[in-house]
């Protein structure tokens, strides 16, 4: 069973590049626009900060993929750039005429979202109130990595953090699916997470 991820705000990791989307979420409900997005590579923080967001406002949250009909009251609507086909479209754009409170998110740009056959739902992504999380750095991916493993009731050394940080990729999503791969190769082997493992990993082709 996979852990389940703590996405509370006591949990979220602060960080210069979400800095400035989180004190809008959590200016709430003084927002200066009704609809805003957060768009960023996987396992940058959106679906967290949009809890965060859900607990202060009682907001709703779908995926846009399963979004048919526009709900009451604040809605969150995820992966809005990745959601097969137009059956999102007309409720997503009922929720932009009725004024809802909105956040939606993404992994690329909202200007660059496409809308079949409802161009003023185009029009309405691109002046959205946008957030770019963009990339870490060195400090919160090391965070990050130490917040997966202590998802998974697991304290590693800073060694094997460091050592993690240095030779994967520089992207939150590359440390979320390593530390799950780790977490699953210390149990078969009845291992310790420790530099050892890591290196042996690494080195796999």
């Amino acid at each position: 069973i996979a852990p389940r991820p703590r996405l509370t705000r006591a949990d979220f990791i602060a960080a210069p590049g979400n800095e400035r989307a989180l004190a809008f979420l959590e200016s709430w409900p003084r927002w200066p626009a009704s609809a805003a997005v957060l768009h960023g590579p996987a396992a940058a923080g959106k679906s967290h900060l949009v809890q965060i967001w859900a607990a202060l406002s009682g907001a709703s949250v779908v995926s846009a993929a399963d979004l048919r009909e526009a709900p009451e009251g604040p809605v969150a609507v995820e992966d809005v750039d990745a959601a097969p086909g137009p059956g999102h479209e007309r409720a997503l754009f009922a929720l932009f005429e009725r004024g809802t409170p909105l956040l939606l998110t993404g992994r690329t740009p909202p200007a660059a979202w496409a809308a079949t056959g409802l161009p003023d739902l185009a029009s309405r992504y691109g002046a959205a109130l946008a957030f770019d999380l963009g990339a870490p750095d060195d400090a919160l991916l090391a965070r990050l990595a130490a917040k997966l493993f202590a998802d998974r009731q697991l304290q590693v050394p800073e060694a094997v953090i460091r050592l993690m940080i240095e030779r994967l990729d520089r992207s939150p999503e590359a440390i979320r699916d390593f530390v799950a791969a780790a977490d699953a190769r210390a149990l078969s082997e009845k291992r310790p997470i420790n530099q050892g493992l890591i290196r042996e990993m690494l080195a796999a082709p």
